[in-house]
């Protein structure tokens, strides 16, 4: 514990003197680009090139810039995509450098494929916000009464949602088929993986001390018709992690189960401004930022029992990216 204390003191350090040094935005010179609210998606023709920035969004916009951030969830989902992929092809080509996937091109379902495991979330579409309002059915699922927040579900389920411009919205699978968002045989094969992925998942979290909470996979059709995964696979971003060593008994005490927890960054800019509504937002204190990227790498090495390599930190990072692209940039 002493160690790992000293651990984390020093990659504070480090973090603190990188505080300016982070990927806000990215210029390839070659291929159209899309930007999400975290990744940078460049079309290079063949393939796709998909640059994860240190961009933090929450209340549909960009909070702050976390150091170290796009490295831990690209690295994360490449640890995970091995982990795998003998269950469903995935999307990766190569991983040329820390914030950067060489993937191939997909035509995406317009579909997220949410699964959970624990009767948890606070959010207006989660499974205990549904259930607490009295709600025993949701996405086409019956749930029975008597269950409690953060309980266990006795299988994993999923419930989909909606890919939609203005919001996602939860389908039911009889939906998805009847307004044709899928065709049947592709959302039978898609959702049983997503299953297998989740179980496969759970397993190794268990082995790492965590428990997988609930995660989001999306998947599309290769150039040859193949189901394949895509976006990313059990990051801090995409998933809820919990520890599991209290878990239990933190939840026979109706306590809320210990995490890793990210939210914190969020609740400030909730309590010092309007996030929605604001035009400019004040800037983030220094030490919420440092904290919030010390638990970001304190994640990716406890979810893949490795340590966080740092990058070459005297190198200016969108000249290390194109540096390291020029092979798929020629």
């Amino acid at each position: 514990m002493i160690e790992q204390l000293k651990t984390q003191n020093n990659y504070r350090d480090i973090i603190g003197e990188n505080l300016s040094n982070c990927l806000t935005s990215t210029s390839l010179n070659k291929g159209t680009c899309y930007n999400g609210k975290v990744r940078d998606r460049y079309d290079l023709g063949k393939t796709l090139a998909l640059i994860t920035t240190d961009r933090q969004s929450a209340f549909d916009r960009i909070l702050a810039t976390i150091p170290f951030k796009g490295q831990v969830l690209n690295q994360t989902g490449a640890w995970w995509f091995e982990q795998t992929k003998d269950i469903i092809p995935n999307q990766v080509i190569d991983f040329p450098d820390p914030n950067v996937t060489i993937a191939k091109k997909c035509k995406p379902f317009p579909i997220e494929f949410v699964v959970r495991g624990y009767v948890t979330g606070s959010s207006s579409t989660s499974l205990w916000t549904i259930y607490n309002k009295g709600d025993r059915e949701y996405c086409g699922i019956q749930f029975p009464d008597g269950m409690v927040k953060n309980q266990k579900l006795p299988e994993p389920v999923i419930t989909p949602t909606t890919k939609e411009e203005d919001h996602d919205r939860p389908i039911s699978p009889a939906e998805i088929i009847a307004e044709g968002w899928m065709e049947k045989d592709h959302w039978e094969y898609a959702s049983k993986k997503a299953i297998d992925l989740f179980v496969r998942g759970q397993q190794i979290s268990s082995e790492h001390g965590l428990i997988l909470v609930d995660t989001k996979y999306e998947m599309g059709l290769d150039e040859n018709g193949v189901i394949t995964l895509i976006d990313e696979i059990h990051t801090p971003d995409s998933s809820r992690y919990w520890i599991e060593e209290s878990f239990q008994e933190r939840l026979d005490q109706q306590k809320e189960p210990e995490n890793i927890d990210k939210e914190f960054l969020r609740l400030w800019f909730k309590n010092h401004c309007d996030p929605y509504k604001d035009e400019t937002l004040p800037d983030a204190p220094k030490e919420l930022v440092t904290e919030l990227s010390a638990r970001y790498i304190h994640l990716y090495e406890v979810i893949t029992g490795e340590k966080f390599s740092f990058p070459d930190l005297t190198q200016n990072i969108e000249e290390r990216i194109s540096n390291n692209l020029k092979p798929y940039l020629s």
